[in-house]
């Protein structure tokens, strides 16, 4: 574990990341133009530099006072920067410790935000991050500078699994922040109240914020595939409890395919796009999939 830990701000790390952003936009390219491009339709200009006149530039991008300084003629140039700015919000509770395989759901979840993050501000888009457990434990706003993916990148490095967690309430809280909409996107194993977590996306949704879900699971919470007489521990309480997985292995799962159909269902009625994934899933294929996702805010 403490080798995921380390590769985050490796030059290999980000190598990897950059080389996979070329191949995802690559994969994408027949049917995706202009991914940096905002998907609200207009750019917020900004001042880059100057170069010299030449014959056919528009007038009105010479800057006449370095002409009255100089004697020359000089055109502005600007920088266009998308005006999507994605919150990424990534929950860290304990509960987010666990791994049956050779990867905790936070590891993964912090390796596919890196990633994320690297992709989107490759596509200047401005990345924020807001990290939880049942309060806020760190907030980096909306940038899209590439030197900012250090800043993200060590947060990111720095997170632990602890504590309970309060989805409902952060969700609330953030939404109460942000007054220009954007992108909202929450990674979490949702291992809290599902009904209130909605109200929450609900909340950003009412506020005309695109919202994009990642439901991250272990394989083993999926199948329950254990094999002897278990003691279960709820990381976030502590309470303890010993069965026979077999006993209960058809009920369990009932429950876990409802509330996951419940999530599902309800997302799609709020027009909030749904994504399990697993620990197992392929960082090329979930990003695949934002990335289709993404045109649909275009």
């Amino acid at each position: 574990m403490s080798e995921n830990k380390q590769k985050y701000l490796s030059d290999e790390f980000i190598a990897q990341l950059d080389k996979f952003s070329l191949r995802a936009r690559l994969i994408v390219e027949g049917f995706i133009t202009g991914l940096h491009k905002s998907p609200y339709h207009g750019f917020s200009v900004e001042f880059s530099d100057h170069r010299q006149y030449n014959p056919g530039d528009a007038i009105r991008n010479v800057d006449w006072k370095v002409y009255a300084k100089t004697n020359r003629y000089y055109i502005k140039r600007y920088e266009e920067e998308t005006n999507l700015k994605c919150y990424i919000i990534i929950d860290h509770s304990a509960s987010m410790g666990f791994s049956s395989g050779k990867i905790s759901k936070l590891e993964f979840a912090k390796a596919f935000t890196s990633a994320l993050a690297y992709l989107m501000i490759s596509q200047q888009d401005a990345v924020g991050l807001l990290s939880y457990t049942n309060k806020i434990t760190n907030y980096v706003p909306p940038r899209s500078m590439r030197s900012y993916l250090s800043v993200l990148f060590k947060e990111l490095h720095n997170l632990q699994p602890q504590d309970t967690t309060n989805t409902v309430e952060i969700l609330h809280s953030l939404a109460d922040r942000i007054k220009k909409r954007g992108l909202i996107i929450l990674i979490s194993d949702m291992i809290d109240d599902p009904e209130k977590i909605l109200l929450g996306l609900q909340h950003f949704r009412h506020q005309k914020h695109e919202v994009i879900l990642f439901h991250i699971q272990d394989t083993q919470e999926l199948d329950f595939n254990f094999k002897t007489e278990t003691e279960f521990i709820d990381s976030e309480t502590g309470e303890k409890i010993t069965v026979n997985p077999w006993q209960i292995r058809k009920d369990y799962q009932k429950a876990y395919k409802e509330n996951s159909e419940f999530l599902k269902r309800k997302c799609h009625e709020s027009f909030i796009e749904y994504n399990p994934i697993t620990t197992e899933t392929s960082f090329d294929k979930i990003l695949l999939n934002y990335l289709i996702k993404r045109t649909k805010l275009m």
